[in-house]
């Protein structure tokens, strides 16, 4: 079965012209045009992933994304004014999974829903991994579970992929361009600070459950989960 997509942006044209191309990819594609009724529609409507304008009318995109997070963990795209930089930052810190600027090819956007859904899913045909475990954290990819001594740490989809990566070579540093590409599914860009926002907020989610200073950042190059250092 194809993978639904929900396109939530107020311009029309441009939503047919995406849900074409990316029907046209083999997407279901669904479009609301508000914000508060997208939240409305999402609390009865469930959807692979989601493609959301942060410029919108009335309920603004961030404050979508916002509610949304308050009842689902669906996969969420943000697309952001070009040169929004603050835009995009605090859509990832608020729990989207990526970004993409306006005007968007609709090329990259069927090819960023197929990192995210491939990533998401697992790869067909292919034997489950298995569960990661270092000290008190653990992770789980079947069911993409998240736990630090046994509390869930309700990770994002791209944060799971983030910590995924990080444990899976625990005790080595793993640079940023390697992240974006095991993590988003794409090559790391020129001023992208999208592996750091989720870094970020995986650390503050450990932290939370006493499991602080776990992720080290070495300067210039990535990050490393510390596996001398960890519960300590």
């Amino acid at each position: 079965m194809s993978a639904s997509i929900l396109i939530i942006d107020d311009d029309m044209e441009l939503c047919a012209l995406l849900s074409e191309f990316l029907e046209l990819q083999g997407f279901q594609t669904y479009a609301v045009h508000d914000g508060a009724e997208a939240v409305r529609h999402c609390k009865t409507n469930c959807y692979d992933a989601i493609v959301l304008d942060v410029m919108l009318p009335g309920m603004q995109g961030l404050d979508v994304l916002r509610n949304l997070r308050e009842f689902s963990a669906t996969p969420i795209l943000m697309l952001t004014a070009r040169g929004e930089d603050t835009d995009r930052i605090v859509g990832l810190e608020m729990g989207a999974d990526d970004y993409l600027p306006k005007p968007c090819n609709p090329r990259e956007l069927a090819a960023r829903l197929r990192a995210i859904l491939r990533r998401l899913q697992g790869t067909t045909g292919e034997e489950a991994p298995a569960e990661l475990a270092v000290g008190q954290v653990r992770i789980n990819p079947s069911d993409r579970s998240a736990t630090y001594a046994d509390s869930d740490l309700q990770l994002t989809s791209a944060e799971f992929n983030v910590l995924q990566a990080l444990l899976s070579q625990a005790g080595r540093v793993v640079d940023k361009e390697s992240l974006s590409q095991q993590a988003l599914g794409r090559p790391l860009s020129a001023y992208d600070r999208s592996i750091d926002v989720h870094v970020s907020k995986i650390r503050k989610k450990l932290a939370a459950r006493g499991g602080d200073k776990l992720i080290v950042s070495v300067r210039g190059i990535g990050y490393q989960f510390a596996v001398a250092r960890q519960d300590t």
